[in-house]
This record gives C-alpha cells, structure tokens and sequence, in this order.
C-alpha cells in the first residue's frame, strides 16, 4: 500500500491533467486505487493538496480517498523525528522537511506504506540534518519508510504487469 504526499499528488495533477484525454485511463487507475484502498493520504497532506489545488482536493474527496487521521503514536513518532533532525521548536531548515513534512513522513511509519513524495533526493546531505528533504529523512535508520516518486511507482511490476 502506498501513501501521498501532498506534492505528489499536486505533481500528477498537474503534468498529468484528468481533463487531458490522454490522460484518461491514469485517472481510471488511480480512482481504482482509491477505491480498493491502496491509495490513501494522510489528512495533512490532503488538507495541503486541497489548499493549493482545490479541484484536485475535490477530485479526491468525491472519489472517498482513505484518509489516514494525525494519531498520538504519529505525533510521538515525528517529535522523535524532530529531535533525530536536530530541529529545535520551531526552527526548521529552510530546505529541509516542515512540520507537515514530519507529520506525513510519521503517519508513512504508522501506516507501514511505502510514501509517494516528489521531494528530490540529495545526492549530497547537507551538513545539518534540519536541511534533509523528505526522502533523506525517510532513509534514516530509525525512521525507515520506503519513499518514491509517481514515476517510480508506475514503473513497478503489477501483477498484469511483471
């Protein structure tokens, strides 16, 4: 099962736009997904597409996507984060993950899905791990979520497709 990350989903609506005809049979697939469950996306993540791109949100919404709600255990779990990053309060780097950020990454963990995220991956870390983008900080040992981007998942075996 996998889960959305806020850009994700931004990014396959907009390259990859449901008005386009092209596009049309992306679109069935991902409302299939959603349906049977194996597309969810936490409610910060949805609430975050829903602002900056309101059809997508309602694209999402009328098709019932899961959403997977913020838990005790995921907000014990990103303010484990928080401190394995070094960020202290509020102070988060201004490349690196944002509180959101840490909320989905944690909801990910709890979930045991693999994250969906179009974050780049830094070929080099920065010095300060407050600077590590999501895939970076879905990497670190104690975190341990799987993290892709769209592209990489339309590219994995399917059971009609091996």
């Amino acid at each position: 099962m996998y889960s959305f990350d806020a850009s994700s989903m931004i990014h396959v609506w907009d390259n990859y736009p449901p008005s386009n005809l092209n596009f049309n049979s992306l679109w069935t697939w991902i409302a299939e997904q959603i349906e049977n469950k194996d597309f969810p996306i936490s409610k910060k993540a949805l609430e975050e597409v829903g602002h900056k791109v309101p059809e997508c949100g309602q694209w999402l919404r009328e098709h019932n996507i899961q959403e997977f709600a913020l838990t005790s255990l995921a907000l014990k779990t990103a303010q484990s984060i928080k401190i394995s990053l070094n960020i202290e309060e509020e102070v988060f780097g201004k490349n690196g993950v944002g509180e959101n950020d840490l909320f989905i990454i944690a909801i990910a963990k709890e979930t045991n899905t693999t994250l969906i995220s179009e974050e780049s991956k830094q070929n080099k870390l920065p010095k300060l791990k407050s600077g590590y983008k999501i895939p970076a900080v879905c990497a670190l040992p104690d975190v341990a979520v799987q993290c892709i981007s769209f592209v990489e998942l339309l590219k994995l075996p399917t059971p009609d497709n091996p």
